[in-house]
């Protein structure tokens, strides 16, 4: 694969093996965080499937020539995320809310023989085109390990950084707390 060869394009839907063949590496990829965070960060596979077909959910796929190497979901219908309160975002971007550029990121995925390449950035850089065009709002949730342990917070703050009139923070936290009994 060549740099210049991988090109992004926005889909409604994919097809049925394609969206197997990404529950696949989706699984693949997020399933260590299922004993790294306290919050359910894996969709089900029905979750997942019904998000690939759901038309509301913009599919931003990497292409190697005819072959799909990496999957970006966004949206502007808050009621897609079920784990989020889009009358938080109406409340406190009512403007936005009102001209419908309200946007959340779900989850990037990248084929693993790509991950070293630019196909991450290919695919954000097509969603900041869509959010920074239209000036919009665009949230996304990370869990303390992505962002703190593996340092993706910093480094998507630092891919938006370089935008005019674009503050990038954190909005909101969840911390989880325990109780624990010592046995013995």
């Amino acid at each position: 694969m060549s740099e210049q060869s991988i090109r992004v394009t926005v889909e409604s839907d994919l097809d049925e093996v394609t969206a197997e063949r990404y529950y696949d590496l989706y699984y693949d990829t997020f399933k260590d965080l299922e004993t790294r965070a306290v919050a359910r960060q894996l969709l089900h596979r029905h979750e997942f499937l019904e998000e690939i077909h759901d038309p509301r959910v913009m599919k931003y796929v990497a292409w190697d020539g005819d072959r799909p190497i990496g999957l970006t979901t966004l949206t502007k219908d808050l009621a897609t995320v079920p784990w989020i309160s889009p009358a938080y975002f109406a409340h406190h971007y009512p403007e936005h809310t009102a001209r419908g550029i309200v946007y959340y990121l779900g989850f990037t995925l990248v084929e693993r023989e790509h991950q070293q390449s630019s196909v991450f950035t290919a695919m954000i850089d097509a969603v900041i085109d869509e959010v920074h065009t239209v000036r919009g709002v665009c949230a996304w949730d990370m869990c303390h390990y992505n962002n703190e342990i593996l340092g993706l917070g910093p480094i998507v703050a630092k891919m938006l950084g370089d935008l005019p009139g674009l503050e990038v923070g954190v909005v909101d936290t969840q911390t989880y707390f325990a109780g624990v009994h010592e046995l013995g």
